[in-house]
């Protein structure tokens, strides 16, 4: 039975946390989260660590949160998401990638995500906007467009290890996953994506900090190696994803 489940006590916190309103949630209610997700276990979630390592094969990922439908070659391994609950306040699920398989760097414009590695070893990249705005162009026939972010993130993460928080402006916003070994992450995402809200997910390229013209001065204690340009790009070419069946205890939604 869904009630009495770990993943049932994190949907009905996760309700009490997030709401359609837009007033953010506390840093109480974002700390108890985090300690409940901090306890979750793979088999709390019904995986095990070996489940999807070098599956290969090829198609379409018709769901994901990413609004991105890509086909793969033959010979890409896919990474797997597992939907398990989805409102217009907050979504979760499990994304299980590959050893090797990579997350573009993308946004989550007005969004706290919470994210928790199940199993594996991945290397995190994350950056936040630099504020007020700083933009510039190549001065290419191009005219590639930049605009200036800030890391926050640039480490090797192994379970078991705390959940991450990003929030809208801070902590990471822009991130970007590479499987080391093959990894699992429960992400809460609140509010979820969505085209009509204005919630679009947008990928990037980043270049360091000397390739465009300087229109920033640098405080004497910061570094260029802080510092990134990013390009707005398309979805990747090579993203794969697809859709899995979550096989974990399923929650019981519940009218407010």
């Amino acid at each position: 039975m869904a009630k009495g489940s770990t993943m049932q006590t994190l949907y009905e916190l996760c309700k009490k946390t997030f709401t359609p309103s837009s007033v953010s949630p506390s840093s109480q209610s974002i700390w108890k989260l985090c300690s409940l997700m901090d306890s979750i276990s793979p088999a709390d979630v019904g995986l095990k660590e070996d489940a999807l390592d070098d599956d290969r094969g090829h198609g379409f990922f018709e769901s994901n949160p990413f609004k991105s439908l890509t086909r793969a070659a033959q010979w890409a391994q896919p990474i797997t998401y597992l939907h398990i609950y989805e409102c217009d306040s907050f979504t979760i699920g499990i994304f299980c990638l590959p050893t090797a398989s990579v997350i573009p760097l993308h946004d989550h414009p007005g969004m706290t995500v919470l994210s928790k590695i199940l199993y594996g070893s991945m290397h995190v990249k994350a950056y936040d906007w630099v504020e007020p705005s700083c933009i510039t162009n190549s001065g290419k026939p191009s005219k590639i467009s930049v605009k200036l972010a800030k890391y926050q993130a640039d480490a090797v993460l192994t379970a078991p290890c705390p959940t991450r928080v990003l929030y809208p402006k801070t902590g990471g916003n822009l991130h970007c996953f590479t499987a080391i070994t093959s990894v699992a992450v429960l992400d809460v995402l609140a509010p979820p994506y969505s085209e009509v809200a204005g919630r679009r997910c947008t990928y990037y390229h980043d270049y360091p900090y000397s390739t465009f013209s300087t229109v920033k001065e640098l405080e004497m204690d910061e570094r260029e190696e802080d510092y990134s340009w990013l390009e707005a790009i398309d979805a990747p070419d090579d993203l794969y994803m697809r859709s899995g069946k979550y096989s974990g205890p399923p929650v019981k939604d519940f009218a407010p």
